[in-house]
């Protein structure tokens, strides 16, 4: 099982905020660009999506509220989780992502680095717009409550 661990970020908003913002499934699809969206379905615990014929679901396995979420895979080419965790740092939360996979050797090489880069960007997109600042290609409008206008 291949092992990831994102950069810590401090997230200008309370831990519960960013939490809820994960929370519900559905908030993901409203992330998606309209072109995108119909081949997504969620409901509050799941999320199902086709990407160039195949289909990933992924649900949530475990809340802690306003500390941490875990994902699983529920079908998807490979097995894999992720948690997401909101730790308090004053008024602020220290934000940061954990994920395995269970990928062979070649996919390891082929998708590790990304994987790695990935989890670093969700984590600097977060920060940056906590601070009012706009990463590009991000609407923070998608993310009703959770940070500031």
């Amino acid at each position: 099982m291949a092992e990831y661990k994102s950069k810590h970020g401090i997230v200008s908003r309370a831990p519960y905020e960013l939490y809820m913002s994960f929370v519900d499934m559905r908030n993901f699809v409203s992330m998606l660009p309209e072109d995108k969206r119909q081949d997504v379905t969620a409901d509050f615990d799941t999320i199902r999506a086709t990407v160039q014929g195949f289909t990933i679901g992924v649900k949530v396995q475990q809340r802690v509220p306003y500390s941490r979420i875990d994902f699983v895979d529920d079908g998807a080419p490979f097995n894999f989780g992720i948690s997401l965790h909101f730790d308090a740092a004053g008024t602020d939360t220290d934000f940061w992502i954990e994920a395995s996979a269970d990928l062979n050797l070649m996919m390891k090489m082929m998708l590790g680095s990304k994987i790695q880069e990935a989890l670093d960007k969700i984590v600097d997109s977060l920060v940056a717009v906590s601070e009012g600042r706009m990463p590009e290609g991000f609407d923070p409008s998608q993310f009703p409550g959770a940070f500031k206008s």
